[in-house]
């Protein structure tokens, strides 16, 4: 008897913990970002917590205050003007004003005889049908770019309803998240280094994860947007933007930008802006992911690049924008879990091998 109320228990304990989620899932990118700004800010919440006498309430008011201004103001300006430049940048390809079909004949036009024969004998060099289908594409994503403008401004109210509840969540988090944290470990019905090592190397893969990923990528958009804007590339911004998403793909990266645009200088005849934009990319922009990274996360925490590329680009087609951070979290999490696993069954006497 006192086993199945035992098992009826926990029925009702995963259906009400279901239904919860299921409640919480319209807000899961407000809660997951308010996570992950808690675990990244929470030094800073620290160190002001010192210096407001031990006034919680304070500290994390004034935590809130500094993301605002430091990561949110500067995010919803760069993204209205991203917004700009993609119109602007439609507008001209729409008007003919950009012939990307012309550019690119240009670039097969400046190439040597041996390299156009080899595009010859794939079939390469014959652009005619490209651009129709190049124009046909063009005006197939003007279709979907109307709609897709209108929502964003339709969906302005849902985008502010998500931006207050993710900053009134922070605020309990860095005020509480001691307490929460402490609690939930205690709830969960795991040995007590597993629960540590559990919780630490969370911690660890979220803030490796954002600052490891985000801000490299970050870091590498600006410097590959700085090169475009002093090379007076147009929509610098905009290529910046993709640059910074690209960067989060340790097996694509930034180069698919910089690069061609390079080649198309070089085609072009601006032979010393390309070699520049060349050198630049790859000593500048290359050289930032080998060299800010250990510093900003160290080594322990870094996963194999195939994992992250793979995890990420699963991540994007479950979570959309989300998946940048949810899946290399979870592929992370993933290892974590089989580690402590294999860790505690060699600790233990039952998995210890006997001597014949």
């Amino acid at each position: 008897m006192r086993r199945l109320e035992n098992q009826t228990f926990l029925l009702l304990l995963l259906a009400v913990s279901l239904a919860f989620g299921w409640i919480l899932l319209p807000f899961y990118g407000a809660i997951l970002w308010a996570i992950v700004g808690a675990l990244i800010f929470a030094p800073l919440n620290r160190r002001l917590l010192g210096r407001t006498g031990r006034r919680p309430n304070l500290a994390a008011l004034g935590t809130v205050l500094v993301i605002v201004a430091m990561v949110i103001l500067p995010l919803i300006m760069i993204a209205a003007s991203l917004v700009q430049e993609a119109s602007g940048l439609y507008a001209k390809v729409k008007s003919g004003e950009y012939d990307i079909a012309g550019f690119v004949q240009r670039m097969v036009d400046a190439l040597p005889a041996w390299a156009k024969g080899l595009l010859d004998r794939f079939g390469l060099t014959d652009l005619s049908a490209a651009r129709e289908k190049l124009a046909s594409g063009l005006v197939q994503s003007g279709e979907v770019l109307g709609p897709q403008a209108l929502s964003i401004g339709l969906n302005t109210f849902d985008f502010m309803i998500g931006l207050g509840i993710m900053l009134y969540l922070l605020f309990f988090l860095l005020r509480d998240g001691r307490a929460l944290t402490e609690r939930v470990k205690g709830d969960i019905p795991l040995r007590a280094n597993q629960k540590t090592a559990l919780f630490t190397r969370l911690a660890d893969v979220v803030r490796a994860t954002v600052k490891g990923g985000i801000l490299v990528a970050i870091v590498q958009g600006a410097l590959g947007g700085l090169a475009f804007w002093f090379l007076g590339i147009h929509a610098a911004l905009l290529w910046a933007v993709l640059m910074a998403f690209l960067s989060l793909l340790p097996a694509i990266g930034a180069g698919l930008v910089w690069g061609p645009v390079a080649l198309y200088l070089l085609a072009t005849g601006a032979v010393w802006e390309g070699i520049g934009l060349i050198v630049y990319g790859v000593v500048v922009i290359g050289l930032v992911d080998n060299v800010l990274r250990p510093f900003l996360i160290g080594k322990d925490t870094k996963l194999p690049d195939y994992v992250v590329l793979i995890s990420t680009l699963g991540g994007i087609e479950v979570f959309g924008l989300n998946g940048f951070v949810i899946g290399p979290l979870i592929a992370a999490m993933f290892m974590v879990t089989w580690e402590i696993f294999s860790a505690s069954r060699q600790a233990s006497p039952e998995g210890a091998t006997r001597a014949p």
